[in-house]
């Protein structure tokens, strides 16, 4: 009776386990390396990792290995992992901010292998490729005419080997008939060269300042509000396709936020704030149900009124509250205008917070 006893609370686990995994509809397992120490480590990894009916992550302490299983039509290990390293854990493929690191307990402080964390989504990580390609190319440029210069040892002068190597085989075809008419005017030619060269480097060096003095700053929170005050005004309207839309573009606009040029109390307050932000703005983006899309708002309005002390607004905000709902939203209109509800009770609330304009 007792091995049968046992037996049963051993199935019992299997099968609690098999239907966790059975909500997941399209799974598909990888197995992954996430640096971390301790049980502390454990929980904040699979939660940050974690998502309802579409992610679930189970990191062993020892062998630092995670099993990912992911509805592959939702999601991707990427994006998991890129949770994951916004809760401050490396793995092989992104580096938690260090903003993010820091905040760990001194129990989880685990050894970094990298000197220098980054956490960024693939095209920001192809925008920094893109500009150390370009950084890089005068170097190569002047490498490939290098030996060209060699032959021509005297004219050193970057932009004058080019002038040089065009007028030197003309040179070299009359070297017998000319040899002085030739010095004299490789001579002529050499001072020409040189201040031809120290005209451009100058126009250069100012044609470069003159983009960056002039470029206007731009508020890399932006997007994100943007697309907020976008999806609540499709609330207003009940309009769920235009709110699942808008909420995609936000989305977007989050994995696309480079974290790490960001100062370092805005990555603090990002870092905490973004799992909630991704999930609630996938959650909206996935459903025309309005009813679930306002229960999610919720949550999204939170944190992003999280992020209103490091946002520069150039205009005046309003935090305003429902009653009905107990929840709050932040709009631009002094109006009520209330996103819960729509034109069901469409003036229902009160402003309970102004955010004057920064700029």
């Amino acid at each position: 009776m007792k091995s049968m006893f046992n037996l049963l609370i051993v199935l019992s686990v299997a099968l609690s386990v098999t239907s966790g995994f059975a909500q997941i509809k399209n799974p598909k397992t990888e197995t992954v390396k996430i640096f971390g120490n301790c049980d502390m480590c454990k929980t904040a990894i699979e939660n940050a990792g974690n998502l309802k009916n579409i992610a679930s992550v189970n990191w062993n302490n020892d062998s630092k290995m995670a099993e990912i299983t992911f509805d592959s039509k939702k999601t991707n290990r990427d994006e998991i992992l890129k949770r994951i390293a916004l809760a401050g854990y490396d793995s092989e493929e992104f580096l938690a901010p260090d903003t993010a690191y820091a905040q760990l307990a001194g129990c989880c402080k685990y050894e970094r292998l990298k000197k220098e964390p980054v956490i960024a989504m693939d095209n920001t990580k192809m925008q920094m490729d893109m500009s150390e390609s370009k950084m890089d190319s005068p170097v190569e440029q002047e490498g490939k005419t290098m030996p060209s210069s060699e032959k021509h040892a005297n004219m050193t002068m970057p932009s004058s080997e080019k002038h040089t190597d065009m007028k030197m085989p003309s040179t070299e075809n009359h070297k017998d008939m000319k040899m002085s008419s030739t010095e004299k005017h490789t001579d002529m030619k050499m001072p020409t060269a040189e201040k031809h060269t120290d005209m451009k480097m100058p126009s250069t060096e100012e044609h470069t300042d003159m983009p960056m003095s002039g470029m206007k700053e731009t508020n890399p929170l932006d997007a994100l509000f943007n697309n907020y005050f976008a999806v609540k005004d499709a609330l207003v309207k009940t309009n769920p396709t235009t709110a699942a839309a808008k909420s995609s573009e936000l989305l977007t606009a989050l994995k696309a936020l480079k974290i790490e040029s960001l100062k370092a109390e805005v990555q603090t307050a990002v870092t905490k704030a973004m799992p909630s932000l991704m999930e609630a703005a996938k959650n909206i983006s996935a459903t025309k149900d309005i009813g679930k899309q306002r229960e999610t708002f919720k949550v999204l309005s939170k944190n992003m009124h999280e992020l209103i002390p490091f946002y520069n607004a150039n205009e005046t905000l309003y935090y305003q509250y429902c009653p009905m709902q107990d929840a709050n939203w932040l709009s631009k209109d002094k109006t009520v205008k209330n996103p819960y509800y729509g034109s069901q009770m469409l003036s229902c609330g009160s402003t309970v917070e102004t955010i004057d304009a920064k700029n």
